[in-house]
């Protein structure tokens, strides 16, 4: 059976013998502001969460599992996007502390407030409706109304045509995958018919095939993309402001609630082992340790790489991954000193070979709204050749492949629209590529080693590096630590027995 969020009148839960029940409540720092020109375009129907090959853990909040809570707080280290798995541990009754390596929260999904008060962003972060877990989520925490659903289109700069856009327009009244069928079959601009007719019988196999074909063409990311066939699969979101005070904080919020910690600037520098060779305690840079009845390592792959333990190199488990290497990304931003007339309320593919997609955020977020000047959050890939170039070379770079785009309103001298302002934000490694054979690399969220297990995207699941793979990794790691309740107890208990002084 698969769940799905339905709205509905919260209540306590019920909590089991020795657990302090706690009462939720949500309230964001975050100031809300209208953007009352923009359509608000409905938001799709809540699909069922995805069933995995090992169990299902619900995804509602008020259908928590809930053991009895381990003696000792399950341990993390989050460097991820989302603090999911601490979240559903909560929700199951355990006491969990949360570190967070940096002073800000979020991971891939953090963001940084400058002098003038405004948001620059790690990354241009979209929310998509074949993102089931996500959706849950946000309903579980109360805060559904935060992603602004766009019109279900998909729009594309036109190369050969400078400042013009082609569109994918999917009608609502079709299912899938007629209405993406339909909406090819409508756009003359970017596919001829012969191209229409290649296309749909690429798209054959990885229909029909599903999620087995899709494992097979191991590096495809156009296969990944097809192979939920959702009639709102490719509908877009866009967060209402700021990830750190709009997402994260909620989640925080909720997991302090229910007896959890989150710690900010707590970088772990060693995991120590016992004699055993399972773990003893995480070892952070201030010279604190920390230990636990249960320890999950939330860092990206590149991260944990690094800290793997010698003793555990040579295990399969942690060997493969090496195949697992993280791409750079650049996200760049630019305030212009006036409104730009050629932008949509949407997600804009420029097609560009630096700019991959982009968006006006004084339009498309509500917190970044502004009605006089135009922000632009831009995807600068690939970056591998840039990574290590200036801010100032990347933004001259951006603003040539800017006034392709716009050449009635920008050129690259600046004679045209003026920049105010820019934010270059850089991330050596992010999500791992996608390069074949891969696939068999990514690790399941139990280790071989007891007690200790990984969460993050890279992490096997049905996804590909991406925030509902990150969310759904949590839930599954969160879940296997419920299902190794009473082993992890009894290890706990045997560890608590041999610290207790023996009387002379």
């Amino acid at each position: 059976m698969a769940w799905r969020y339905i709205p509905r009148k919260r209540r306590a839960h019920q909590a089991p013998k020795g657990i302090q029940q706690h009462h939720i409540l949500l309230t964001s720092p975050a100031r809300l502001l209208s953007l009352s020109t923009a359509p608000k375009w409905p938001r799709p129907l809540i699909i069922p969460c995805v069933k995995t090959r090992r169990a299902l853990l619900r995804p509602s909040a008020s259908t928590p599992l809930r053991p009895p809570p381990l003696r000792r707080a399950s341990l993390f280290l989050l460097r991820t996007s989302w603090s999911i798995n601490t979240k559903y541990l909560a929700d199951a009754g355990h006491k969990p502390i949360l570190l967070e390596a940096r002073d800000v929260l979020g991971g891939k999904i953090a963001a940084w407030k400058d002098k003038d008060g405004d948001w620059y962003e790690t990354g241009l972060h979209i929310f998509f409706g074949a993102y089931p877990n996500i959706q849950n989520l946000f309903g579980e925490l109360g805060i559904e109304d935060r992603l602004q659903w766009k019109e279900h289109s998909m729009i594309f700069a036109m190369l050969n045509k400078p400042g013009e856009f082609s569109r994918f327009d999917f009608p609502e009244t079709l299912p899938a995958p007629l209405n993406g069928i339909w909406a090819i079959l409508r756009n003359n601009e970017m596919l001829t018919w012969p191209e229409k007719v290649k296309f749909a019988i690429g798209l054959l196999p990885a229909m029909a095939g599903g999620q087995p074909y899709v494992e097979a063409q191991d590096g495809l990311t156009v296969s990944e993309w097809m192979k939920k066939q959702e009639k709102h699969g490719s509908k877009m979101a866009f967060l209402d402001g700021n990830p750190p005070e709009r997402l994260c904080m909620p989640i925080v919020d909720h997991i302090r609630s229910r007896g959890g910690e989150v710690r900010l600037n707590s970088r772990i520098k060693k995991i120590e082992l016992n004699p055993d060779g399972t773990v003893k305690h995480f070892a952070l840079t201030d010279g604190t340790q920390i230990t636990g009845d249960a320890y999950v390592f939330a860092a990206p792959v590149d991260i944990f790489k690094l800290l793997v333990p010698q003793e555990w190199s040579e295990i399969m488990y942690f060997k493969k991954l090496e195949k697992l290497v993280g791409v750079p990304v650049i996200n760049v931003h630019i305030w212009f000193d006036r409104k730009l007339k050629n932008t949509y309320d949407h997600l804009l593919f420029s097609r560009s070979s630096l700019l991959s997609v982009y968006a006006d955020m004084s339009v498309t977020c509500k917190e970044y709204y502004d009605p006089n000047r135009s922000m632009l959050e831009l995807v600068f890939a690939p970056a591998e050749e840039w990574i290590g170039r200036s801010d100032a070379d990347i933004i001259d770079a951006t603003m040539e492949e800017l006034a392709k785009l716009f050449p009635d309103e920008i050129a690259a001298d600046q004679s045209k629209a003026k920049i105010l302002k820019y934010h270059v934000v850089k991330t050596p490694r992010s999500v791992y590529k996608t390069v074949p054979n891969c696939e068999p690399c990514r690790p399941l969220q139990r280790s071989p080693i007891e007690g200790f297990y990984l969460a993050g995207d890279y992490t096997k699941q049905k996804y590909l590096a991406s925030m509902e793979g990150a969310v759904l990794s949590g839930k599954l790691c969160a879940q296997s630590i419920v299902q190794d309740y009473n082993k992890l107890s009894l290890r706990s208990q045997k560890s608590l027995q041999s610290e207790v002084p023996i009387a002379s």
